[in-house]
């Protein structure tokens, strides 16, 4: 068994679809060749399971920055990568996270909008006036699940796919993720940063069913204090 096959936490497998548990600091894709990224390892992982040698066909439809953890859905054929993508362009996914901040916000549950513009020479995203060029707006509602010495776990819906969307509206309202020093987190984390995908509830692109896959929070959550008491 390859290592990145090791590495590949399956959540849902068929013929038409593969959804798998992302780990901290793999790239989704789009690294140079010779570099880890999570589409490697599906593509080793199914060449290997199905003795299927040369090009495997991966889809990838939902992405997820580095340092993020959870739910990534990867099609397994070239129509449901159409259906699945539609789908998600269409806003027909329900995308929930878990975040843990530092602080707790002073309203339990809430809606943020917010127009952000993409910095690509810093490689980073900034909240923006809404007839800035290149503005988009990104729209998100979280509610707090607990909250224990100046750390809280919140629950987020998207409503819209920025780039950094949850990390830069948590970050504008005072909340930073735990350990996301890019937008102003002074707290250590072990790996990657506290937001996690914890779910997708989506319709199977072939069977027509609407099907949920959840994410279990990484082991490095449990282990730090306090959040280790609110997961």
């Amino acid at each position: 068994m390859s290592s990145s096959q090791q590495r590949l936490d399956v959540l849902y497998e068929d013929n038409h679809l593969l959804v798998v548990n992302k780990p901290a600091q793999l790239p989704t894709m789009g690294v140079a060749v010779g570099k880890p990224s999570l589409l490697h390892a599906a593509k080793d992982y199914i060449r290997t399971k199905y003795n299927k040698p040369g090009n495997v066909y991966l889809g990838v439809v939902s992405r997820l920055d580095a340092p993020v953890t959870g739910v990534v859905a990867i099609a397994r054929t070239s129509k449901a990568a159409r259906r699945l993508s539609a789908a998600f362009r269409e806003r027909k996914v329900v995308k929930t996270y878990w975040a843990a901040v530092e602080g707790t916000p002073g309203v339990p549950e809430q809606v943020l909008e917010h127009y952000l513009r993409k910095d690509e020479r810093h490689r980073r995203v900034h909240v923006t006036n809404p007839d800035s060029a290149g503005a988009q707006l990104a729209r998100l509602c979280y509610r707090v699940l607990s909250s224990d010495q100046n750390v809280t776990l919140l629950q987020i819906q998207l409503e819209t796919g920025r780039k950094h969307q949850i990390r830069v509206q948590l970050a504008k309202i005072g909340h930073p993720v735990l350990g996301d020093r890019k937008y102003g987190s002074r707290v250590e984390f072990a790996r990657g940063i506290a937001l996690h995908a914890r779910s997708l509830q989506l319709t199977h692109p072939v069977g027509l069913q609407v099907m949920q896959v959840e994410a279990t929070v990484p082991d490095d959550w449990r282990r730090h204090d306090p959040l280790a008491h609110l997961v």
